[in-house]
């Protein structure tokens, strides 16, 4: 048969009419890729421009044009995968319009930041160093885009994670 793994059971086989990766499946499996990237060049911007690295400044731009494409592209999945969660019990319209508006915020944020490092990039080629404005300014840019990504993954957490609708106070 066509199993997902040889040797598991029944009812691990695909179903042949039903396509293995709907919308909301592929937000989900990309959504983590801006937020976690635009914190992994936030921290390598910061030791770059603490050390007066160069090489690590121009990488932490580089992560910064491919976190705001890949921002795009999550962005450009959120509403098919809105349509795939229509109608299913606990998804509130009012969570999901939440996500939505701020993740076209932090997604406009973050695109900023990857036009401003690629513009870096450009001007800063070869043995020119990055200016230190220049760095300060990409890395308080990339502190915003951070701050408004995680919010916006929170929110977007809210709108199938529960345990995260209602969180209970824990005893010390």
């Amino acid at each position: 048969g066509n199993y997902f793994l040889a040797g598991t059971a029944n009812q691990h086989k695909l179903p042949a009419e039903k396509p293995a990766m709907n919308a909301a499946h592929l937000h989900l499996a990309i959504n983590h890729v801006p937020v976690l990237g635009t914190v992994f060049g936030v921290l390598l911007l910061a030791v770059a421009l603490w050390r007066k690295s160069e090489d690590l400044k121009k990488a932490a731009l580089a992560t910064f044009v491919i976190v705001a494409a890949s921002a795009v592209v999550v962005y450009l999945t959120g509403e098919p995968a809105e349509g795939a969660l229509k109608g299913l019990p606990g998804v509130t319209e009012r969570r999901v319009e939440a996500h939505e508006d701020l993740a076209g915020v932090a997604m406009a944020a973050s695109v900023a930041v990857g036009v401003t490092a690629l513009i870096g990039l450009a001007l800063f080629q070869g043995a020119r160093p990055i200016k230190g404005w220049f760095g300060g300014a990409v890395l308080a840019g990339a502190l915003l885009a951070s701050a408004l990504m995680a919010y916006t993954a929170y929110l977007g957490g809210q709108i199938r994670h529960t345990e995260m609708q209602n969180p209970t106070r824990v005893a010390p």
